[in-house]
This record gives C-alpha cells, sequence and structure tokens, in this order.
C-alpha cells in the first residue's frame, strides 16, 4: 500500500493551481495526472503549458476517471460545496481550497459524505504543515511565554482584479473568506478552542462584500484575541502572541517560506529562532498521502473547518447588526 503513487486531477484551472504544480512532481508519492476546465480549449492549453498528461473539457468527466484518485478542487469559494461533494462520491479524496465551505450546513454534508464513502476530505490550509508553525506550536505548548492573554493576527493586500470572484458576495466574495479566515484559523489553532464570542466591523463595498474587516474574539480563560484582513491596504502578514511570561512575534505566518524568523521576547530580551523550512505547498501534498496511504490522522480535521466556518459566519453577523455574537 505504501509503494502506491497518488494520481491527481485538477478541478479548473484556477491559478491557485500553479503552487501545487511543483510540489506534486517532487514528490515520490504523489502524480499530477489530469486538469479539467469548462471548455476542451481552455483544458487543453493549460495541460500543454504545464504538461499536463491528461485534460478535460467539463469537470464530470474528470471526476469520471477511474485512473484518478485525489481531487484539488480550487474552484471559486460558492462551488467548494457542491463539487467536493460530487467528486467524494465519485471516490475520489479531496485536497478543498479554503474556506472548506460558506456555511456550516454544507461542511456537515461535506463530512458526512466523506464518512460514507471512507475518502479522505481536507481543507488546504497550507501554512498549517510548515515548519515553522509547527515550531510556534511547539514554543506555545511548551508553556514558555506563560498564560496565553492577546493573540492579534494580520493579512491584508489590495485587489485590484476587477470581476474577480472575491468581489462577488454570492460567489463567497470578500476579505475575511479569502484572507481573514487565516488569522481566524491560526488563532483557534493556538488556543486550541473556539471563540465564546465575537464581535466583528466591516467596510463594505457596493457589491456588499466586505472590503475590509476587523474582529475580536473572547476566548475562555480571560483570553482575548484581535484580527484584521482587507482588499484596500497594502500588502502585510503578521500575527503576535502575548503571555502572561513573554511574547512571541511572527513576521511571515501564513505564507513562509525556506528561510523563516521569528522574534521571542523574555525578560525584555529578544531572541531570534530561524527556521529552515520547506516549500509552502508540499506539506499538504504530502500528508495527503500521508492519510489516504498510511491511515494517518489530517493535521486539520473537518470539525475545525466547521469551527473556523462558524466563526467567520458569526463575524460577518455581528458586522451586519453591529452586536456581540455568542457562538
Amino acid at each position: 500500500m505504501t509503494n502506491r503513487i497518488l494520481r491527481w486531477g485538477l478541478l479548473s484551472t484556477a491559478k491557485i493551481n500553479h503552487a501545487l504544480i511543483h510540489p506534486l512532481r517532487a514528490s515520490k508519492r504523489n502524480q499530477l495526472l489530469a486538469v479539467a476546465s469548462r471548455s476542451e480549449e481552455k483544458a487543453q492549453a493549460y495541460a500543454n503549458k504545464w504538461m499536463i498528461p491528461r485534460s478535460y473539457g467539463s469537470y464530470e468527466s474528470l471526476l469520471a476517471d477511474p485512473e484518478i484518485d485525489v481531487i484539488y478542487n480550487s474552484l471559486p469559494n460558492h462551488l467548494h460545496a457542491d463539487w467536493t461533494i460530487k467528486a467524494l462520491k465519485a471516490g475520489k479524496h479531496v485536497l478543498c481550497e479554503k474556506p472548506l465551505a460558506l456555511t456550516a450546513a454544507n461542511v456537515d454534508k461535506m463530512l458526512a459524505t466523506a464518512k460514507k464513502t471512507g475518502c479522505v476530505l481536507t481543507e488546504a490550509f497550507m501554512y498549517r504543515h510548515h515548519p515553522q508553525t509547527l515550531k510556534v506550536q511547539e514554543i506555545v505548548e511548551s508553556g514558555i511565554l506563560g498564560k496565553l492573554q492577546f493573540l492579534r493576527g494580520s493579512f491584508t493586500f489590495t485587489l485590484n482584479r476587477e470581476g474577480n470572484y472575491r468581489f462577488i458576495k454570492e460567489m463567497g466574495g470578500g476579505s475575511i473568506w479569502d484572507v481573514g479566515c487565516y488569522p481566524i484559523s491560526y488563532i483557534r489553532m493556538l488556543i486550541g478552542r473556539n471563540p465564546v464570542e465575537v464581535f466583528g466591523w466591516q467596510v463594505q463595498g457596493q457589491a456588499g462584500i466586505d472590503l475590509s474587516f476587523a474582529g475580536q474574539m473572547r476566548f475562555s480563560d480571560d483570553i482575548l484575541a484581535q484580527f484584521d484582513s482587507s482588499f484596500q491596504s497594502p500588502f502585510h502578514t503578521e500575527m503576535e502572541i502575548l503571555g502572561s511570561l513573554g511574547k512571541l512575534l511572527i513576521p511571515n505566518p501564513f505564507r513562509p517560506g525556506k528561510n523563516e524568523e521569528i522574534l521571542l521576547t523574555l525578560n525584555n530580551k529578544v531572541k531570534k529562532i530561524k527556521i529552515r523550512g520547506q516549500e509552502l505547498y508540499r506539506g499538504e501534498v504530502e500528508e495527503m498521502a500521508d492519510t489516504i496511504l498510511l491511515g494517518k490522522l489530517p493535521r486539520i480535521s473537518l470539525e475545525d473547518s466547521r469551527a473556523n466556518t462558524i466563526t467567520i459566519q458569526a463575524f460577518l453577523e455581528s458586522a451586519q447588526c453591529g452586536e456581540v455574537i455568542t457562538l
């Protein structure tokens, strides 16, 4: 079983696919075999450009290929649930881009289908598999920072692509779904549980999506957290963890590279911790192989993904009604 090579199909020709192509080709346990688009011409052109052996002019044709083991679902957010469920029913394992779904109800349908079919389904939060993230978790869990008190995260960039689905509310657009989900996920991961209350503000665009979002979370045991996300601000990412004994600053938390540095402050002295990383998307590719071939539990459980979805939904509700939402 461990000598088996998993054959992958790309569901769409989305730009994010580029990030997975090299990790798949560098892996000894994974092989990129096919790509699908809504037209044969587009699929064939993409396959020729990236030297992919097979191309399909419909998503259904890709799912019908009996030699495909794993589907990478990089479709726009509002299509994640439906096409992931179709892929699972076709007997395919699925790595689905974040956010896994836009409602908890859809996550529940995806979870139920994965359980019924016995196929692996996981959300593609690539940073969760990187050595930097694992090191940050190790530091927090060691207790060296003392009792966690306050966490802060930020992910912003300027989006100028007119007509992009991120500007369309019905397609799951908005900064919180696109980039705010990262600090929300990161904060929940480090605290190890879900917030009990959230409150959010948004700068709303003409299409009804949030162009910018700022939110606060209250966790049990008096832990507080903040995040901000935006399509209007310059590129900026950061995570800061403050405990009763020290502070940890992660300048590049969500897209870490092969050589990173985090800053640990104890007794007013700053220590630079250098981390030798890896290609960003390699971890999620190899973890799919570990989960499918070796039966290991996925690092990102579907329950974790469901909780992130519920938290984001609560933030959006709070921004609309102007009240604290209890989870």
